[in-house]
C-alpha cells in the first residue's frame, strides 16, 4: 500500500468528496477532546503573574501529550495487530493526533496578548480558558456534521453538557493533582 503523504498530512475533517472515515474521524475527535481537557487543566492552576510561563506550559502540555498518545497507540497496535506499526501506519496515526498539538494554538495565542501587554495577564488567562471550554462545546458540531445532521436545539444543549463535563474533568483533575 502507497503512501499518500499531501492526502496523509492534509485531508481535510470535512471533504464533501471525500469524508474522513468514521474510525480516523473518532481517532482525531478523541485526540482533539482529549488535548483540549488536558490543556484547559494546565491553564487553570497557572499564575497569571508569570504570563509568558503559562505559554510554556501550555506547549508542554500540548507537546508531551501528543508524544505520550503516539507512544501508546503504537504500543496499541502492537497488542491489537501482533506486529509493530509499519512508518506508514505510524505516520498515519501521527496524522489522527495533530489535534492534541492544536488544541494549544488557540489558547497560546490569547496568553501572547497578555504576555505582549495587548490585555492583562489574568485576563488573557480566563479568555483562553474560555476559547478551550468553546472549543471542547463545539465538537458536538463537528460530530453533527460528521453525521449529516444540520445543528438543532439538541446540539447546542449538547454543547453546553459537553462543555459542563469537561469542567469537571478539569476541576477533578486540578484538585487532585494541584
Amino acid at each position: 500500500m502507497g503512501l499518500d503523504t499531501h492526502a496523509l498530512l492534509h485531508g481535510p475533517l470535512f471533504s464533501r468528496s471525500r469524508p474522513l472515515d468514521r474510525g480516523n474521524a473518532a481517532s482525531r475527535i478523541s485526540a482533539y477532546i482529549y488535548g483540549n481537557v488536558l490543556v484547559l487543566a494546565a491553564l487553570v492552576p497557572i499564575v497569571a503573574a508569570d504570563d509568558y510561563v503559562g505559554i510554556l506550559v501550555v506547549l508542554g502540555t500540548a507537546l508531551s501529550t501528543f508524544v505520550a498518545h503516539a507512544f501508546a497507540e503504537a504500543v496499541g497496535h502492537t497488542v491489537r495487530e501482533g506486529s509493530a506499526p509499519t512508518r506508514s501506519e505510524e505516520v498515519h496515526e501521527l496524522r489522527n493526533s495533530i489535534p492534541i498539538l492544536s488544541s494549544a494554538v488557540l489558547p497560546c495565542a490569547i496568553l501572547a496578548t497578555g504576555w505582549l501587554g495587548w490585555l492583562e495577564p489574568r485576563t488573557a488567562q480566563v479568555l483562553a480558558e474560555l476559547a478551550v471550554l468553546i472549543r471542547i462545546g463545539g465538537i458536538v458540531f463537528v460530530i453533527g456534521r460528521l453525521k449529516g445532521e444540520r445543528p438543532t436545539r439538541a446540539h447546542v444543549l449538547g454543547a453546553v453538557l459537553l462543555t459542563a463535563a469537561a469542567a469537571t474533568v478539569v476541576i477533578v483533575k486540578v484538585v487532585l493533582t494541584h
